[in-house]
């Protein structure tokens, strides 16, 4: 497992790294819920939205924005 980190942004947005730093999706606060939005960059390094080592768990939502919980629900994991 991979541990994911989270770096605020700003009060409705943390962006979502890997342990080597990689960005690989933002967790947003939409209304009440916080989701887990995956992001991907393509060849020339532009952004893909949903995309990413994460794109299967796009859109899953958490609780809050805390470190344990995201590890928990999306597991670090990119298969």
């Amino acid at each position: 497992m991979t541990a994911l980190t989270l770096t605020s942004v700003n009060t409705n947005v943390y962006s979502v790294h890997l342990a080597d730093g990689s960005h690989v999706g933002n967790l947003k606060r939409i209304g009440t819920l916080w989701k887990f939005k995956a992001v991907g960059y393509d060849a020339a390094g532009g952004v893909e939205p949903g995309g990413g080592p994460f794109t299967h768990l796009h859109n899953t939502v958490l609780s809050k924005p805390d470190v344990q919980e995201l590890n928990a629900r999306l597991g670090g994991s990119t298969a």
